[in-house]
């Protein structure tokens, strides 16, 4: 990845300091065993709990409960951006991080803050958010998952798919229905804790790409939650499902973005030291044009994710622009794998290579977190349409 500036209009020095930490983090936690959790399917439960002890995990969590106290959205996007550059599996930590412990953070009460929180910042406790269903995907009003309330506690039943740290986690953010008749407004968010009776986890389920983060199926039967595991208001879980997607899909946005520029990286170096009919095949005009596409393309998704990021920090950040960004960068990510691959040529298609994991790790990046169709209908709504 082409180095930044130490200070930029959107990054100062405090973030590039930030940068070079994670990146030895990376280098010395992470990278070498990288491979073997990409075998396995899951990564090692200490590299949580030592990315917790780095200030990697909760970075916007109060400081009373072990966060970072850090409102800032660049300090995540630099950890992000790190991740892709050592090519460490992300999604984990997104889920992790930017969902989960941020709504905790911000709808649990004082009480529910002194419970979870602690264990969220140290890597004690790794989380996972609970929304997609056989039957409900990009349709959160479909969800069928139930809640029943019987005394102190409610009743879940219901299963769960494509749930990222799904065996991981200890802690997990489930929308289920607690009104069936008021449709979409009839959802309601709770923490399930591991060990809770009726809470099963299906198989690891086996992937194309980001095969280091685990994911499975969840089932609910005859759940029973302490009704002091409800989030927020009852019934308000769409309404805070919908303030949390938008800096989700920027999350999203930001792997998108540095995959690109990993990507492009990758081949430009490839296109000056591969030669064929004896010279480097990046002096052939058709190649040029492509990396020349490629990284006027990559920095526009660049300019406009800093805008985003600027938005967000600032409270301004639309639920359209979060899905422009969404969808625009990651069927970019999508199209840059195609062409670097096709640059790289056979070499491109052995598992070795960088190219062939990031065009197998790009393309879910278009379907989770909402599916392109569905943020180009936001955005069309948003123009009144």
């Amino acid at each position: 990845m082409r180095e930044r500036p130490e200070v930029t209009p959107h990054y100062g020095a405090e973030h590039e300091d930030f940068r070079k930490m994670v990146r030895t983090f990376l280098e010395r936690e992470a990278v070498p065993h990288h491979d073997r959790w990409e075998k396995e399917g899951i990564v090692d439960r200490e590299l949580w709990r030592k990315a917790g002890a780095a200030g990697l995990l909760g970075m916007d969590a109060p400081t009373e409960y072990g966060g970072g106290g850090e409102p800032d959205f660049r300090y995540p996007a630099v950890f992000t951006e790190e991740l892709i550059r050592a090519r460490v599996t992300v999604p984990g930590f997104v889920a992790h991080n930017d969902v989960v412990a941020s709504y905790l953070a911000a709808r649990t009460t004082p009480e529910q803050r002194r419970r979870w929180l602690p264990g969220l910042c140290s890597g004690e406790l790794v989380a996972a958010i609970a929304i997609s269903e056989p039957d409900a995907g990009s349709n959160v009003a479909d969800i069928r998952t139930t809640a029943v309330r019987d005394g102190d506690h409610y009743v879940l039943n219901g299963q769960k798919v494509f749930i990222t740290n799904g065996e991981n986690a200890d802690l997990v953010l489930v929308a289920a229905r607690t009104a069936p008749q008021r449709g979409g407004q009839g959802l309601s968010l709770f923490v399930v804790e591991r060990g809770t009776a009726g809470f099963t986890r299906g198989n690891r389920l086996e992937k194309l790409g980001w095969n280091a983060s685990d994911t499975c199926e969840l089932f609910f039967d005859g759940c029973r939650v302490p009704a002091g595991n409800l989030v927020g208001k009852e019934h308000a879980g769409m309404a805070y499902l919908m303030t949390g997607l938008p800096r989700e899909r920027l999350s999203i946005a930001t792997v998108a973005v540095a995959a690109c520029e990993q990507m492009l990286e990758d081949a430009l170096d490839y296109a000056r030291r591969r030669h064929a009919f004896g010279q480097a095949i990046g002096s052939f005009q058709h190649n040029r044009f492509q990396l020349a596409t490629m990284d006027t393309e990559v920095t526009i998704a660049r300019v406009f994710l800093d805008h985003c990021v600027t938005q967000i920090n600032a409270g301004r950040l639309s639920a359209a622009d979060a899905a422009k960004a969404k969808w625009w960068t990651t069927e970019l990510q999508v199209e840059i794998s195609n062409r670097a691959l096709q640059l790289y040529g056979g070499y491109g298609y052995l598992r070795e290579s960088p190219i062939s994991r990031e065009w197998a790790n790009s393309r879910v990046q278009t379907i989770y977190g909402g599916t392109t169709e569905i943020m180009k209908e936001m955005i069309g709504r948003s123009l009144g349409l």
